[in-house]
């Protein structure tokens, strides 16, 4: 390919000038390079093509300006007579330009390349409102052509950061972010971070965050995580460097287990025992707060004394006998050796000669006398024993039997020593520290019982059976030691009732005297009458919604024959459940009723059914299971299944269902792994009690569907209860560990909490099996004094070794000064039945051209089968390959998944992708569907 350089000719002249000069110039050049020495001067006409515009190969480039270094703008076109630069609207000297030519071999087309230079001082000397910017205009025979523009910049970095990472403490497992704002600069620096003058890599680490503004975040601080840490910020100009900012990751210091208690360290009477723990679990590090509490724990004992044994009298002598001896006992029974006392010293028997040596041994008759005397007295002696025995055990029997420990009965005073809740760091709750769970927790005053309630509280069947996950030791009548298992662990008969017996549902008092109980009770509400709701449904079909609980029914147009209409019910079974959990099976669901059951639908309705499982198929097994008329319950379909008899749709809050026949339905679900999750709705209502100074906080943990949360709700508003704060989400996981409840940050001089209440633990099994009734748990606290009307404190909610929740209560105890919270939105409680075509979303004549439109099948597969796709319906589409209408059954779907949001906009923009239609759904307006709504009313008759 030849090349010829030119260069304008000409000295002097304005710097602006017109293009017609500039290719005059042009023309100039070209005879001047025809004519130079080195023999390889360009064709007389180099060849382009006719009628085609200059096209841009090689356009300018945004550039920056370094120090004082000029920056070389090129661009270069084909074809191209003269390319000249304009910079800020005004065209560029001839002189300041550098041009090459050249031949395009494969085109033939002429090829030219322009280079300017732009010095730092025209960019500093430049005013305008935008920046210095510069760009190509090439011509050809037919005309011209402009590039883009290219802004030129001075490229600066300034040296002070505008903000720099300062330093930080922080707990093990706690957020470390640093804050770093880069100098200001030309471009705009990039931000590296350094740990120990080493570079942080964000890809390698999961646990560092450093796309956030600039910003380093640690989303769990480990130990290794303490250092110093340097923002560097740098661009093509230079690099900056901020102050280092120190980082410590510290630990709390955790007890360690209880040792064993020591044996009395008396032999004998009233002595001590004692146990001890030490602060290494673990240990305070990088100045961590030390262990709160008592590291040694002492209680009473008292050990028996031994008792030697004593000698009783000696008994009388008996007769002689044949040998001339009479014999005396005793017993070593005044007293009998007790408690490991020494036995008698001595012989219990004495014989001695009775004829004072006169015996004959020789005559036969006096020992036959001596036989027969011995014998009767022996009788005798033996029938006296007898009836002594017997008059003896009479005597006993009126006492012996029903004698107690009257200390148990009386009362009196009784010490408990109990660990009180650290205050103001709730750091020691979360996670580097696990909660001692067996740690006795006491009252320190009296506890009198004075009358027979007292003592009926105190027994085993009114105060320790319903609760049979506390396990209670009593050690002497000096020490009741109360403490929490840390699993689920049974002890002794599960009661079914409430605690206390014939409690009529409320919470805050136990005894028209206004008694706290000792043990709050975590026990569950009394069942009630079921949920109902019922509507009169034709040909047009229409919408039953149960308000505030999720569960609907929606009966298709077509759905019931013409000229009939029915009475159509639906209820939620509030009582105990008549499904029977089998195994490690779940009831994930309220049971839901819809008939009446003898009614034969032409077209599947939908039933949806809300439901408390956090769905994913690797971690459980969901079941639809239908009650017969027998009252067992028989499974319908797994949810991932295949079937044409039904259709299942699970979404993250409910079922969708698609039923030909009416009857009791409910969602079961089987656990797969342990990390089966079931979706809690924690809650926490208030209300006063009849003594003026106590306050009482009742917290719930119910399945999260709404028809689960709104009978919390209507026993809370019968007992006067206030909600205080938003309700909150808890995920608790099928690990088999406890949900532990407890109360933090109480105000310390304003309130008090009452004994054996801070903290309160519920089995796995009554949590994971709560959907029969409602769990709550109960806390009674008590002010100091009358002028307080104030509560903030915390409510911990957590799952050992799980999720955690935490409900801030902060509200006045007056009703007048109270906030009220929501409980329901009341989108779906207006209306409960809807008929005709203001219950669907769709407007009935589009709905008819969409089956119509979707229902004939397409080369190109854009039918039914596509629509289910775009609407996420991806499984078992063999059951609407078996209806007469598959897009009216996906529809009718659809408009049981939205019927809330009745979002239009999605369902439009899927048929739009499928190609098929262009119906605008989104932009149909409200008098548009009052207009189809009458025309469709007009047509069928109405």
């Amino acid at each position: 390919m030849g090349r010829a350089a030119t260069a304008g000719g000409g000295a002097g002249g304005a710097r602006r000038w017109l293009p017609w000069l500039g290719l005059c110039f042009w023309a100039a050049g070209a005879a001047a390079a025809r004519g130079t020495d080195n023999g390889e001067a360009l064709p007389e006409s180099i060849p382009s093509a006719p009628g085609t515009l200059p096209h841009f190969i090689e356009e300018p480039d945004d550039a920056y300006i370094i120090k004082s270094n000029p920056i070389a703008l090129r661009c270069k076109a084909r074809p191209a007579m003269q390319i000249f630069f304009k910079c800020n609207g005004e065209w560029v000297h001839q002189n300041e330009h550098v041009s090459e030519e050249s031949l395009d071999e494969s085109s033939g087309l002429k090829v030219r390349e322009v280079f300017i230079n732009v010095t730092r001082q025209q960019v500093e000397d430049f005013h305008g409102p935008e920046d210095y910017w510069c760009q190509c205009v090439a011509w050809s025979h037919l005309g011209t052509s402009k590039s883009r523009k290219a802004s030129v910049r001075i490229a600066y970095l300034r040296k002070n950061f505008e903000q720099d990472p300062q330093g930080r403490e922080v707990p093990i497992e706690g957020m470390i972010v640093l804050h770093c704002r880069p100098p200001e600069g030309v471009p705009a620096a990039e931000v590296e971070w350094l740990k120990n003058e080493e570079p942080i890599d964000s890809e390698q680490d999961e646990n560092i965050d450093t796309r956030a503004d600039h910003n380093l975040i640690i989303r769990q601080a480990r130990l290794s995580d303490s250092g110093n840490y340097t923002c560097m910020a740098a661009n093509i100009v230079a690099k900056r460097r901020s102050l280092s900012a120190t980082v410590v990751v510290y630990v709390n210091g955790g007890w360690s287990s209880w040792t064993e208690w020591s044996a009395c360290n008396v032999r004998c009477g009233r002595g001590w025992q004692k146990r001890s723990r030490t602060c290494t679990n673990p240990a305070p590090l990088n100045g961590g707060a030390f262990c709160e509490g008592m590291s040694v724990q002492k209680i009473t004992c008292t050990s028996l004394c031994p008792v030697d044994g004593s000698w009783e009298v000696w008994s009388e002598w008996s007769v002689c006998s044949p040998e001339c001896e009479h014999l005396r006992i005793r017993e070593c029974t005044a007293p009998p050796p007790r408690n490991g006392g020494k036995f008698c010293e001595g012989l219990s028997q004495e014989s001695e000669n009775c004829t004072d040596g006169l015996c004959i041994l020789g005559i036969e008759n006096a020992s036959d006398i001596a036989l027969y005397s011995g014998l009767g007295a022996a009788v005798v002696a033996v029938a006296v024993l007898v009836i002594g025995v017997t008059l003896y055990r009479r005597s006993q029997s009126d006492y012996g039997v029903d004698v107690i420990d009257s200390s148990a009965l009386t009362g009196g005073f009784q010490t408990f020593n109990f660990k009180t809740v650290r205050q103001g760091n709730s750091l020691l709750l979360n996670s580097s520290m696990q909660p001692d769970l067996t740690v006795s927790r006491t009252y320190s005053g009296p506890i009198c019982l004075q009358d027979p309630l007292d003592k009926e509280l105190m027994t085993e069947s009114s105060l320790f059976n319903p609760l049979s996950d506390i396990k209670v030791k009593v050690q002497s009548s000096f020490m009741v030691s109360l403490g929490v298992s840390e699993r689920a662990e049974y002890h002794g008969k599960n009661h079914s009732g409430t605690f206390p017996h014939g409690n009529n549902r409320s919470f805050s008092t136990m005894h028209p005297r206004n008694k706290t109980p000792y043990i709050q009770n975590l026990s569950s509400l009394p069942t009630r009458t079921e949920l109902r709701t019922t509507g009169v449904f034709g040909h047009l079909g229409g919408r039953l919604v149960m308000p505030n609980t999720g569960v609907s029914l929606l009966i298709p147009h077509g759905a019931i024959p013409e000229e009939n209409s029915w009475e159509i019910y639906m209820s939620i079974n509030q009582g105990e459940p008549s499904l029977q959990s089998d195994g490690s099976e779940v009831l994930l669901s309220p049971e839901v009723t819809c008939g009446p059951p003898d009614i034969i639908v032409t077209t599947p309705f939908a039933l949806t059914i809300p439901h408390c499982a956090d769905v994913s198929s690797e971690h459980w097994n969901i079941h639809l299971k239908k009650r017969t008329q027998q009252g067992k319950w028989e499974e319908v379909m797994s949810v991932e299944d295949e079937s044409t008899s039904c259709y299942c749709l699970l979404d993250p809050f409910a079922c969708h269902v698609l039923l030909d026949s009416f009857g009791t339905y409910a969602l079961t679900g089987e656990p797969i792994t342990d990390c089966a999750v079931k979706q809690l709705k924690v809650a926490v209502f208030g209300c006063m009690s009849c003594n003026s100074l106590d306050y009482n906080l009742r917290v719930y943990c119910v399945d999260n569907t709404p028809c689960a949360f709104q009978e919390v709700v209507s026993d809370e508003r019968h007992q006067g209860g206030q909600l205080l704060e938003e309700p909150k989400l808890l995920h608790f996981k099928g690990n088999t560990f406890s949900l532990q409840i407890s109360v933090l940050d109480i105000p310390p001089f304003l309130w008090r909490i009452k004994p054996f209440t801070a903290c309160q633990e519920v089995p796995f099994s009554r949590v994971w099996c709560s959907n029969r009734q409602p769990l709550h748990c109960a806390f009674s606290l008590e002010r100091y004094t009358p002028t307080t009307t104030q509560l903030s404190c915390k409510i911990c909610i957590r799952q050992l070794k799980g999720h955690e929740q935490i409900l801030q209560v902060q509200t006045s105890i007056l009703e007048s000064e109270r906030e009220t919270i929501t409980f329901f939105a009341q989108e779906d409680s207006t209306f409960p039945a809807q008929t005709g075509p203001k219950a669907f979303k769709i407007p009935y004549s589009i709905r008819q051209r969409i089956c119509a439109t979707f229902d004939t099948p397409n080369a190109k597969g854009k039918d039914w089968q596509m629509l289910a796709q775009k609407n996420s319906i991806n499984r078992n589409l063999s059951y609407f390959a078996t209806q007469s209408s598959p897009s009216a059954v996906i529809l009718n779907l659809w408009e049981a998944r939205h019927q809330h949001d009745g979002d239009l906009d999605s369902l439009a923009c899927a048929l739009e992708e499928i190609g098929r239609t262009h119906t605008k759904l989104s932009n149909i307006t409200e008098s548009q569907l009052d207009e189809a709504d009458f025309n469709y009313s007009r047509q069928n008759g109405l």
